[in-house]
């Protein structure tokens, strides 16, 4: 009897054993192809459109490559700037923006202007600098945070940009720590849709309060309410 008890025991065991060996395995593919699939689509090719291939296109026409329409559809023409631009710079010529050429063109490919928390950070940003100035100065001033992430003067990421050290007042006085007003957030959101009304802008400065005299040498492109911005 307690032979037989134990061939159940151990069969049972067994049984355990290979059901947790199973489902292992099919969790260790399924993360694979999640890997795989998340690996493609961390690349914008022809065919593909949106505010990524804008950034992509306005990048490209800046450094001298692209001379066509920044309209955000990836079509033939930014797929022949792309390969001009990855044989000027030793990459593979394949047309496709993937991690080493976003990387080359300062580009972040990972979502980070569409994160939730980045547009809030925007927002936080645009009140802490920008609160009671018009409308358009404030979304003025959320694309100058965009258009430094797409520069590769500066960090790829939107928190990078704005925490890096002494590029915004409101960080260092502690006014990033306030809570973001409607128009602050409508001006977050309506700069990622795509408004620059800088044309590209990545410098403002106050001229009453301004105490950068490096930051008085840059050519004044515009000026909104009362920020001057600079290319």
């Amino acid at each position: 009897m307690k032979i037989k008890v134990e061939r159940e025991v151990a069969k049972k065991f067994i049984a355990l054993l290979i059901a947790t060996l199973l489902i292992s395995i099919s969790l260790f593919f399924y993360f694979q192809t999640l890997s795989t699939t998340h690996s493609e689509a961390a690349s914008v090719k022809q065919g593909d459109k949106g505010e990524t291939v804008k950034s992509i296109q306005t990048k490209l026409s800046r450094l001298g490559y692209y001379s066509g329409s920044i309209d955000g559809i990836y079509g033939s023409s930014t797929t022949k700037a792309v390969k001009v631009f990855q044989m000027k710079n030793g990459l593979k010529q394949d047309g496709i923006v993937g991690t080493k050429t976003a990387k080359a063109l300062g580009i972040n490919l990972t979502g980070a202007l569409t994160n939730n928390n980045d547009v809030y950070l925007i927002a936080r940003c645009v009140h802490g600098e920008a609160r009671g100035e018009p409308y358009t100065g404030q979304v003025a001033v959320a694309a100058v945070v965009l258009n430094r992430v797409r520069s590769a003067q500066f960090p790829n990421t939107i928190s990078g940009v704005i925490y890096q050290p002494l590029a915004f007042t409101c960080v260092s006085d502690g006014q990033i720590n306030l809570t973001p007003n409607d128009s602050a957030l409508r001006a977050a959101h309506d700069a990622l849709n795509g408004w620059d009304p800088t044309s590209g802008c990545l410098f403002y400065y106050n001229p009453k309060t301004a105490t950068s005299a490096w930051m008085r040498t840059k050519t004044t492109y515009l000026t909104i309410g009362r920020h001057v911005f600079c290319l």
